[in-house]
């Protein structure tokens, strides 16, 4: 399957880099003020990688990055859900 190059999801662009979607927000802080994306971007990252099927996952680091991700069998993706916290 060829990826796209882009896919616009709720306003925000992602872009593919190295086999990945991204996009980039503002940066938010939880109650023990760890970064966290903007509610809206993890929405639509999830959203995004419900689109692109099965054995896709949203994930974000630091700085607002969402990142989708296809995880396979050697994948080191852990389990998170719709909130973004580890399951």
């Amino acid at each position: 399957m060829e990826l796209e190059y882009s896919y616009k999801v709720g306003g925000y662009l992602f872009k593919l880099n190295e086999g990945m979607y991204e996009c980039r927000g503002e940066v938010c802080y939880d109650d023990e003020h760890d970064e966290t994306p903007e509610p809206r971007l993890w929405i639509a990252a999830n959203n995004l990688a419900d689109r692109l099927g099965e054995r896709w996952q949203a994930q974000h680091s630091e700085k607002g990055w969402c990142e989708v991700q296809k995880w396979d069998k050697d994948s080191v993706l852990g389990s998170y859900d719709k909130n973004g916290d580890a399951e």
